[in-house]
């Protein structure tokens, strides 16, 4: 083994080679040393794990791909044909292109993100969207923050902090990522108490549980999950009537959020923000790029005075919402007030696509594998911790090839092979058979996927 640390090049031979010194005619010398002394440490490691030592050529390589890594960034766009709209893993609702086009205003020039043009003096950036939210909600104030954890988070440190929040054991639930509610509300500094058991929780449960120290009765919408069978929950009107009768406060964790009426979609109920603010809930968190369809945002609504102190809070600094997210959620907002979600926001035109558009566009990508797939029946998912068990019909693109060359990896081999075109492509694997469905793509992006499909057949016929 130590042998093999003597063939081992120094940093000035492997700085030295050609290859190398025509990379510093681009990039800096100090990041070169940094590559190859990383590269050489990586050497040293494999070496003592009893491998031989890589050649020069090798180690050049190795320096020369991180090279190309570092100038290729990794985040790049890709087709969502998974079937599931709101995929956390590929960043959620895709957003307008009114609301790109407002970011791109702002990303580009400076703006009056806290400038006032009226008065000439420092203002804030909440006067942007908040008279929008408020419009929409019937709230008397609004903030908007990084996400929805924050926009918790923030609410309970500034209105509970070493005081108690009282919330139904049933609503302590898991997002994504392994992050659980209950977590995020104790990092608040505020003392959780959870009553009632995972199925069912009475209106006594609370009141049984409120003491002096009570600041807060919790409402967590149960949006990634369904509790079927012998279950009852205390409804967010009997909370706020609670409340009230004990001069507390009541806050509704709404996870996603909607403005719109997901049952004349077809679809299950999901609670509107419209109707937490109508119950006289003091305040009400959810997200801004799930069923809202704008960027990444957490959003809070509900009573002046409470968000007043939330705006004061030193966390909601630490938290805010950027100039470019602010100015696509805003966009994204004023669809609803026009009335054009449908038609403009990408997630609500995906839902309310006609399952005969759906069916005709299945039939067109078939048609592109030239034999190799067929259109069948299936479901669309929502996703993203949103109405969970409800799905949209839709027809799937089923691929498997041509059935004297199947074999065990099949289906992950052509899923790999669109993932690799110039836009990727990706379905999901059911069983051995790779899976493409058309309503969790936009139909702009059609031609896209059409010249993914021919490539993989053409591609697939020649192997």
């Amino acid at each position: 083994m130590s042998s093999e640390f003597r063939y081992l090049p120094s940093v000035d031979r492997v700085l030295s080679d050609g290859r190398i010194k025509q990379l510093e005619e681009t990039y800096p010398f100090t990041l070169l040393v940094n590559l190859v002394r990383q590269c050489l440490e990586g050497a040293r490691l494999s070496i003592a794990a009893g491998n031989p030592c890589p050649s020069l050529n090798e180690i050049v390589d190795s320096v020369s791909a991180q090279i190309c890594a570092l100038e290729n960034p990794s985040l790049r766009p890709v087709i969502n044909a998974t079937g599931v709209l709101l995929h956390t893993n590929m960043g959620r609702a895709p957003l307008s292109k009114e609301s790109i086009v407002a970011m791109n205003a702002v990303a580009k020039d400076y703006c009056n993100l806290e400038y006032d043009l009226n008065r000439g003096t420092r203002g804030s950036r909440h006067i942007h969207i908040e008279p929008v939210l408020c419009q929409l909600t019937g709230a008397e104030a609004a903030l908007v923050v990084n996400n929805n954890a924050s926009a918790v988070l923030l609410g309970l440190t500034a209105l509970a902090k070493r005081r108690e929040v009282i919330v139904s054991r049933g609503q302590a639930v898991e997002i994504g990522g392994g992050f659980r509610i209950p977590d995020i509300m104790r990092q608040s500094g505020a003392k959780l108490i959870e009553v009632g058991t995972t199925n069912c929780t009475y209106t006594a449960d609370y009141e049984q549980a409120i003491s002096p120290r009570t600041a807060v009765l919790m409402h967590v919408h149960s949006s990634n999950f369904r509790l079927m069978g012998f279950t009852h929950e205390v409804t967010l009107e009997e909370l706020v009537v609670l409340s009230k009768r004990n001069n507390l406060l009541a806050f509704d964790d709404l996870g996603s959020g909607c403005f719109l009426d997901t049952t004349t979609f077809k679809l299950e109920p999901e609670p509107m923000v419209q109707q937490s603010i109508a119950t006289g809930t003091g305040l009400v968190f959810f997200s801004g790029d799930k069923l809202v369809g704008g960027p990444q945002a957490g959003i809070i609504v509900g009573e002046k005075q409470l968000v007043d102190k939330l705006k004061k809070h030193p966390l909601a600094r630490a938290a805010r919402i950027d100039k470019i997210r602010l100015a696509g959620l805003i966009a994204t907002l004023i669809h609803y007030l026009k009335d054009e979600a449908v038609i403009k926001i990408p997630i609500w035109r995906m839902i309310s696509t006609p399952l005969e558009e759906i069916d005709q566009r299945a039939r067109l990508w078939a048609q592109a594998l030239s034999g190799l797939a067929q259109v069948t029946e299936g479901e669309t998912m929502i996703g993203g911790g949103s109405l969970p068990g409800s799905t949209l019909p839709t027809r799937l693109v089923t691929i498997s090839g041509e059935s004297e060359r199947k074999d065990r990896n099949m289906a992950q081999t052509l899923s790999r092979r669109l993932q690799c075109q110039e836009i990727p492509v990706i379905g999901r694997i059911s069983g051995n058979v790779l899976l493409l469905d058309p309503r969790s793509v936009l139909p702009e992006e059609d031609e896209a996927v059409l010249h993914a499909l021919w490539n993989l057949a053409a591609g697939w016929k020649r192997s």
